[in-house]
């Protein structure tokens, strides 16, 4: 039973502390985590396909989906800076 309600208890404090981040902060996690879906999801259908070549091309297209998720995010996070108005 304890730990039962020790566990339910600390669900409970990382769901308060999910809900601690702004708008802009969930948006910018958003589209870092689509980035890193669609590029997961290049390379398990390159895996599927047989050749070096096509490993290779799949690997770096992956690492560019992942790049500009990631520099999409942060344009997202410093736009919301750059105004003055986010509560961060």
């Amino acid at each position: 039973m304890k730990i039962i309600t020790t566990f339910a208890v600390a669900l409970g404090i990382a769901s308060l502390a999910a809900c601690n981040q702004s708008p802009t902060e969930e948006v910018a996690d958003n589209i870092e985590a689509n980035a890193e879906d669609t590029a997961d999801a290049i390379e398990a259908n390159a895996d599927d396909v047989p050749g070096m070549t096509t490993d290779a091309n799949a690997d770096a297209a992956a690492d560019q989906v992942r790049a500009e998720g990631e520099a999409a995010a942060d344009a997202v996070r410093d736009g919301a800076d750059a105004d003055g108005n986010s509560a961060n």
